[in-house]
């Protein structure tokens, strides 16, 4: 039986040979559109927000312009997106709020984040660890999979347990691609329903595979 931080070893050392360069698969020209583009990746697909935004950062790549946008506006742009009413409501709030209170910037602080609406702690994790290498560990549906599978949390009942878990056994300073390589990871090999064991390099330290056997 591995300890847990040999887990922890075993799965830097494989991603830090075959995933040096994880990063988020959202395209993005600046801050506000990679905040934008988090937002509408809540409950929806990297792909399907990639399909969506370059037509809506054309227009309004700005908090500014997006203003004028107005709700309508940003709906029409991105209603093939889950969730499209309350999203274009969450971005015309936010940009306005970015526009009268920060001087069209993001907020450099996860709590002043979190209070723009539509941004949980999950989003403003994301933007922090991406823009601003924040050393925390946002914890999506892809992470929480994985990361249980693995071994790297245990009894983890809830996002925010997952985080303070992993936060505490990765090392500080690659929190932020550790972020990715489990979302990649759990997208690409680790997947929910049918995980791809037969190709993946993990299997020898992984918790569920070795229970499965």
């Amino acid at each position: 039986m591995l300890t847990k931080d040999e887990i922890y070893n075993a799965v830097v050392d494989y991603f830090q040979r075959t995933m040096p360069l994880a990063e988020t698969e959202l395209k993005y020209n600046n801050d506000f559109e990679l905040l934008v583009a988090v937002m509408l990746s809540a409950q929806c697909t990297d792909k399907r927000v990639n399909l969506t935004t370059p037509m809506l950062f054309s227009k309004y790549p700005t908090p500014e312009a997006m203003l004028t946008a107005g709700e309508d506006g940003i709906l029409e742009c991105i209603k093939s997106i889950s969730y499209p009413n309350s999203k274009a409501k969450h971005i015309f709030q936010t940009s306005e709020i970015l526009v009268k209170q920060y001087n069209s910037q993001l907020p450099h602080s996860i709590d002043q984040l979190v209070k723009l609406p539509g941004v949980g702690i999950k989003t403003a994790n994301v933007v922090a660890s991406v823009l601003w290498g924040e050393l925390v560990m946002p914890v999506d549906t892809h992470v929480f999979r994985v990361s249980a599978r693995l071994g790297l949390t245990s009894n983890a009942k809830t996002p925010l347990q997952a985080e303070k878990q992993l936060e505490n056994g990765f090392p500080k300073h690659l929190l932020p691609r550790a972020h990715h390589w489990l979302i990649l990871h759990g997208r690409n090999v680790c997947k929910a329903l049918k995980p791809k064991c037969s190709i993946c390099g993990l299997t020898s330290v992984c918790k569920y595979y070795l229970s499965e056997k």
